[in-house]
């Protein structure tokens, strides 16, 4: 058993509280990590709120890290102690319907006990002041040291850096995969992107890397706008600046409307204004955005028959064992961008800080 910090969220709606935890060693078919740097996101931020439906307590968040493996289990053949690896959320175990289908990224092996903050056999690997504490997406990256399903752990390049890298377990991976794999982005295309934060950042990145000739960004907060031009924006828009709903604006500037349009907010509104934005015959919206538990999404049946295209994206559309260690490849040889979406490197004890700082939209 290995005494660390974790930050433990023992009950919704307060700060995280940074406690030592005792972390178990791996079972059969697990794998124990050195978690070297985290990032947050707002998909932690929604469990803590209060508001997802599967989120137990008191739990160990966070799901966008990278370190080192300390420890395997019984069974473990595709990595060793010493491999440099980022934990995934979705897993691959290639065996499922669901891995086996070229369609989807979607492993369906874990996924009810991680639903539940379990590990595969129904357990937990961490316990803090006497008590359970449960895993989260099955990564639990907010903790020195994690336990992870060996189908949960992509091994990558020992050089990366991981205080980059770790992005790439869910954020850069998200949007840049929403791009290239979902919507299929083609070059000359027109698109437009709802929400500047990480995910709408790296949609961007990933629109122009296909070689989309226009890419409007939609945020209220301008402050975002120089950030997304630097990644490929081409022009940047606020709702608050026009009298009429902005796919009506859009609808205007692109002449019919765009070709690609993708929501990274998970609100509901947007998502409607985001399909009705697109183009009449061949336009094709893409939902990123995670809206809230019970939330439903509405638009007049008219706007599909009439040949848009409504579709929506989990992790950008990648397999994640096959795919991550290949997006850290092309970062490191400088074919995306990952360095630039890090705005703020914080010690650990500053977590709660962090979490301000992305609801502040620094």
């Amino acid at each position: 058993v290995i005494k660390c910090k974790a930050a433990v969220a023992w009950e919704a709606g307060k700060p995280l509280s940074l406690e030592e935890v005792e972390v178990a060693p791996p079972k059969a078919h697990e794998v124990r990590i050195k978690i070297v740097a985290t990032a947050v996101c707002h998909t932690d931020a929604y469990t803590l709120s209060g508001a997802d439906p599967e989120g137990c307590f008191p739990v160990i968040l966070g799901h966008e890290g990278a370190g080192i493996v300390e420890s395997v289990g019984e069974g473990v053949t595709k990595v060793k102690p010493g491999d440099t690896v980022i934990p995934l959320y979705i897993p691959q175990c290639g065996e499922c319907k669901f891995c086996k289908n070229p369609k989807t990224n979607l492993c369906q092996k874990i996924r009810i006990t991680q639903g539940k903050g379990l590990m595969p056999d129904g357990t937990s690997r961490f316990t803090c002041k006497g008590k359970q504490i449960y895993h989260f997406m099955g990564t639990s990256t907010f903790s020195e040291y994690t336990v992870v399903a060996d189908i949960s752990v992509a091994k990558i390049d020992a050089a990366a850096p991981l205080d980059k890298v770790c992005l790439l377990g869910c954020g850069i991976s998200t949007g840049y995969g929403a791009a290239v794999n979902t919507a299929k982005v083609e070059p000359g295309s027109t698109c437009a992107v709802f929400g500047l934060g990480g995910v709408g950042l790296a949609v961007i990145m990933g629109c122009k890397i296909a070689g989309a000739s226009r890419i409007i960004g939609i945020d209220l907060n301008k402050d975002k706008y120089a950030k997304a031009k630097e990644f490929g924006a081409t022009e940047c828009i606020s709702p608050q600046d026009f009298k009429k709903p902005i796919q009506e604006v859009l609808v205007e500037m692109t002449d019919g409307g765009v070709d690609y349009s993708f929501e990274c907010i998970g609100n509901v509104g947007v998502m409607r204004a985001a399909l009705e934005a697109c183009h009449k015959g061949w336009g094709v919206s893409v939902i990123v955005g995670v809206a809230a538990a019970g939330q439903e999404i509405a638009t007049r049946p008219f706007q599909l028959v009439t040949g848009r295209t409504w579709k929506g994206t989990a992790f950008g559309g990648w397999k994640s064992v096959d795919n991550v260690p290949k997006l850290v490849t092309d970062y490191m040889s400088k074919k995306i961008k990952v360095d630039e979406f890090v705005t703020h490197t914080l010690p650990f004890d500053k977590i709660n800080e962090a979490f301000e700082l992305m609801h502040t939209g620094k």
